[in-house]
């Protein structure tokens, strides 16, 4: 079986996970796992499906009907990293530009792959301002020091006044 990754956007509506899915299942497919939101109007998705492998090219030519209701692109999947570490990390303080920046450099810094990033603004009428809240799931070297990232992020959270949260 291919291990395929779908990414598809499009105006939201509804039916548009069905019919994704309808196209999955017609070319003997599997779907495995995916991420979906809608923002502003538009629908977005990754999604991680296996197909047979003789039916890999016939299934991408059926997605193009689909083509201007849902633009889906297909990538070949890769490998994942057998002994990395796992970690959640979670993020708040006030909003300002640049936080995913600065955030992503450090772990970045330190080897460190995103797998999972989602954040949110909202008002906090309380506090007087907007809030930035972020939660990622992050992967990282089966060798990579935990106290030193750990200092890195206590820093950055000094600096960017969030509070931040790395947990196992």
């Amino acid at each position: 079986m291919a291990s395929l990754v779908l990414t598809a956007i499009g105006d939201d509506r509804s039916g548009l996970v069905s019919a994704l899915a309808g196209v999955v299942t017609e070319y003997g497919g599997n779907w495995e796992r995916s991420q979906m939101a809608e923002l502003a109007g538009k629908f977005a998705g990754i999604v991680l499906v296996r197909i047979p492998d003789d039916r890999v090219d016939d299934f991408t030519a059926a997605l193009e009907p689909l083509s201007g209701v849902l633009d889906v692109e297909v990538h070949v999947g890769g490998d994942q990293i057998d002994d990395a570490q796992h970690f959640s990390l979670h993020l708040l303080g006030n909003d300002r530009p640049g936080i995913v920046r600065e955030l992503s450099s450090v772990l970045a810094e330190h080897g460190i792959n995103i797998d999972e990033l989602n954040t949110e603004t909202w008002e906090a009428p309380m506090a007087g301002g907007v809030l930035f809240e972020a939660d990622a799931m992050l992967e990282a070297p089966a060798d990579l020091d935990e106290a030193t990232l750990r200092t890195a992020l206590e820093q950055l959270a000094n600096e960017l006044m969030v509070e931040i949260e790395l947990d196992r």
